[in-house]
């Protein structure tokens, strides 16, 4: 397992290292009109905009992994699977034609392989490459991309240089290297496995094992059913519940569609109903809150034994969507608690001991195996420190530009999917808007492009309005936005179509230029 280590560590490794490469005067430079970073899902649908919109420009993209896709790559629990439907969670380009709108892992990595492989996108990917640095110099038009190469033989990783026009992260926003891990009092004396879903072990063997997953999130859910087909039993231990709502695993209406159809003309109303029924639930848990907990607890109540205790665990403190609301797939969680085989205890933790947890209520929790599904860590833009003309920037001081670039750096580009919809919604719009900015400039021979904010007693606000806990640990770590647009993130797709898609490229918030001469 990866040794890890704090953020603000890891930047100061980083910016050591991106200095240790400067220095080295054999170091190569590689230039691409556009370099990207990041080979999961966002950073191949870039690349296939990229390539279907600007195919004179040249691109790489450095993956610090040696592996095509990301989120879908790095997670091995079982049960991994999307918590959003595949038409959505899908590339716009690239119909998903599977049966199950709920897909597993292993399918979704496949389908963001077979996506890179046809359209040629794995030939321009640099494995084993993690960016440190990026240095912005106007007089160059260029930005500058110190980063490090992992080497075959194991030695010391290589420094390597590369320089790019526009440089567009699609790293997203938490560590690959460690997942978020409260201080629990005597875990040292436990005598089983404390094992963190980010880093499952290949060799766990959880087979007729007594299993406590701590968590109420969506990782904590789905491990939970998926583990107890094997396991003696499974406990999910939460310090307090989360909205859960069953979904059918398989979409009919879109399977119907497509045997009509065929998969190009099904896909986008597809896409578009399920578009407007996520926006639909939203809206109305943001407008009538109690409406959608009555409908939520009515699902469950139908699922679960009928004194089945709700209220403990399954009614949180907090109205639906103010945190990201939990799907399982044909209700799995639900049948597996009422088959016996799952337990949900809500409770908080006072030790770990030998045999397993003891709780502040004087209960105790036998285990041979603990998971600690407890969340993320955040680290903005892969942890890449960057500097503009030698001054150093700092994300938590600039404003967020379509929640997409940031105020007064040029040329630069980040990937931040919606927290109420799919990810990749949100990613496919960013890459459209980049394609349609690089066509602007290109137009009338402009070389730079940066969003300046005039207005400096603009009130500012976190990027990420969001209560979940791995937002509300690293808020200060993040950009902030405005009032109003464009500096205001979205959370609605079809109006970011409306802005992102067709909207105004110039809009005097834009500033485009030249170097002097």
């Amino acid at each position: 397992m990866t040794t890890t280590r704090s953020d603000a560590a890891a930047t100061t490794a980083n910016a050591a290292t991106a200095a240790d490469a400067t220095d080295t005067a054999t170091t190569k430079t590689v230039n691409v009109d556009v370099l990207i970073i990041g080979a999961g899902l966002s950073g191949i649908g870039a690349a296939h905009h990229l390539r279907t919109e600007l195919p004179g420009k040249s691109y790489t993209i450095l993956e610090s992994r040696d592996a095509i896709g990301g989120t879908w790559d790095l997670f091995r629990y079982p049960g991994v699977r999307s918590d959003s439907d595949m038409h959505t969670l899908g590339y716009r380009f690239r119909p998903w034609t599977q049966e199950k709108a709920i897909a597993d892992g292993p399918s979704i990595l496949q389908y963001v392989r077979e996506t890179a492989a046809e359209a040629g996108i794995d030939q321009h990917i640099r494995f084993g490459h993690r960016a440190l640095s990026a240095a912005w110099s106007s007089t160059e038009a260029q930005w500058t991309v110190l980063a490090t190469r992992t080497r075959s033989d194991g030695g010391e990783p290589e420094a390597v240089r590369f320089t790019c026009d526009f440089l567009l992260v699609c790293s997203g926003y938490y560590r690959y290297d460690e997942g978020y891990t409260p201080e629990f009092a005597g875990t040292e004396q436990f005598a089983g496995q404390i094992v963190h879903p980010q880093h499952w072990p290949e060799d766990l063997d959880y087979a007729g094992k007594r299993v406590v997953v701590i968590g109420s999130g969506a990782t904590a859910v789905t491990l939970a059913p998926a583990l107890s087909e094997q396991a003696a039993h499974v406990t999910m231990l939460q310090r307090s519940p989360t909205y859960i709502m069953s979904l059918p695993s398989e979409d009919s209406i879109a399977n119907g569609l497509r045997k009509v159809l065929g998969a190009r003309m099904s896909y986008p109303i597809t896409r578009w109903k399920n578009v407007a029924l996520a926006t639909l639930i939203y809206q109305l848990s943001q407008r009538r809150p109690n409406l959608v907990k009555a409908m939520i607890k009515r699902d469950q109540r139908r699922q679960l034994p009928p004194d089945y205790d709700l209220e403990t665990h399954f009614t949180p403190r907090y109205n639906p969507w103010d945190q990201r609301l939990c799907l399982v797939p044909d209700g799995d969680l639900f049948k597996s608690i009422s088959d016996g085989r799952v337990s949900v205890v809500t409770d908080r933790i006072r030790a770990f001991s030998e045999t397993g947890i003891d709780l502040e209520s004087g209960a105790h929790l036998d285990a041979d195996i603990v998971v600690t599904a407890t969340g993320l860590n955040i680290l903005l833009i892969g942890g890449m420190t960057l500097t503009v003309d030698g001054e150093p920037v700092s994300p938590p001081d600039t404003l967020a530009y379509k929640g997409m670039m940031l105020s007064g750096v040029p040329n630069f580009a980040f990937c931040v999917g919606y927290t109420n919809a799919s990810w990749t919604l949100k990613a496919d719009l960013v890459s459209e808007y980049v394609c349609r900015l690089l066509k602007t400039m290109d137009a009338r021979g402009e070389r730079m492009c940066v969003p300046v904010n005039a207005d400096s007693s603009m009130d500012s606000r976190p990027l990420l309005d969001f209560a979940a806990g791995y937002v509300l640990r690293s808020v200060d770590q993040l950009p902030k936005s405005g009032p109003k647009a464009p500096w205001r993130l979205g959370m609605n797709y079809a109006q970011d179509v409306l802005t992102l898609r067709y909207g105004k490229i110039r809009d005097g918030v834009m500033r485009f230029s030249n170097p002097e001469a």
